[in-house]
């Protein structure tokens, strides 16, 4: 961006003051935007990790975390008017049924989404 500006400059179209208000201008709106100023933007695609000045300003880490991979969900199974749950179903001498209707692991979109870089390609 700074090369942009001094382009411009050297081609004579803009004073110093309107490169800097321009400069000025492209960082708060970037920010607005994208919650990031264009040196976050260049660094998180250069490093891949998800940065931002504006979660050091929310008093969280420069860079986000990588999310570690979700608990594995219990086992559970209905009893007599309430359900039990276990950490091992194998260990289950029946193997009854589950009681939860849906996936247990992430599909692999989810997972994609979850280690994602940053820009979001």
């Amino acid at each position: 961006m700074r090369y942009l500006l001094l382009l411009l400059l050297l081609a004579g179209c803009v004073t110093p003051e309107q490169a800097a208000t321009i400069g000025v201008g492209v960082t708060v709106g970037s920010i607005a935007v994208m919650q990031r100023s264009p040196f976050d933007a260049l660094y998180s695609v250069v490093s891949g990790k998800d940065c931002s000045i504006v979660r050091m300003d929310q008093g969280k880490s420069y860079c986000r975390p990588v999310e570690p991979p979700p608990e594995a969900q219990p086992y559970c199974t209905r009893s007599l008017g309430v359900a039990d749950c276990w950490r091992d179903p194998a260990s289950l001498p029946d193997h009854p049924p589950d009681t939860a209707a849906g996936p247990t692991t992430l599909t692999p979109t989810q997972e994609a989404d979850r280690t994602r870089r940053w820009p979001n390609l």
